[in-house]
């Protein structure tokens, strides 16, 4: 894989129907929509990440993971940059978190993004339903502010050749 198509891969994973845990897909279509005229952006949202998505960020330069957190309090949004995992990603065929994902994808396609950040909200309930508890609902402008802040500063950045 010589050229990287795609400036920055957004990648949500989390169950719509099981109240926080759906954050990560709501964030995502909130970019998507906020960025619908935007070029070099690529979507995938998925119920969890899978080994398949080490090919879609091979291809990347950059990639922004968001998902729910049950690490995290509810509702506190954080962004930090991520690595590929020091150690051989166990193959799953069902979830990989995203440090396993970047290093899949740079042992198989021996290329991974230059860049990449988890976004996490913190959850607070996991109850069947579509709705956000209120304090996901209280934490969610700040996160979408810091997708918006981190896919602007990616693609103010060079184009890689």
């Amino acid at each position: 894989m010589e050229k990287k198509p795609v400036r920055c891969l957004l990648l949500a994973c989390g169950n719509s129907l099981r109240g926080d845990d759906g954050a990560g897909p709501w964030l995502a279509a909130w970019a998507a929509k906020r960025f619908s005229s935007t070029a070099g952006l690529r979507f995938v949202v998925r119920m969890q990440w899978t080994p398949e998505l080490a090919q879609d960020l091979a291809q990347a330069e950059s990639a922004i993971f968001i998902d729910a957190s049950t690490l995290a309090a509810p509702g506190v949004a954080l962004l930090h940059p991520i690595a590929p995992s020091a150690d051989s990603p166990a193959l799953s065929a069902h979830h990989l978190d995203a440090p396993e994902l970047l290093a899949l994808a740079q042992r198989l396609y021996d290329s991974s993004p230059g860049n990449a950040w988890l976004l996490t909200i913190g959850m607070g309930s996991t109850e069947m339903g579509e709705t956000f508890s209120a304090a996901v609902q209280l934490g969610l402008p700040r996160a979408c502010m810091l997708l918006e802040d981190t896919v602007r500063g990616v693609l103010s950045e060079p184009q890689r050749s």
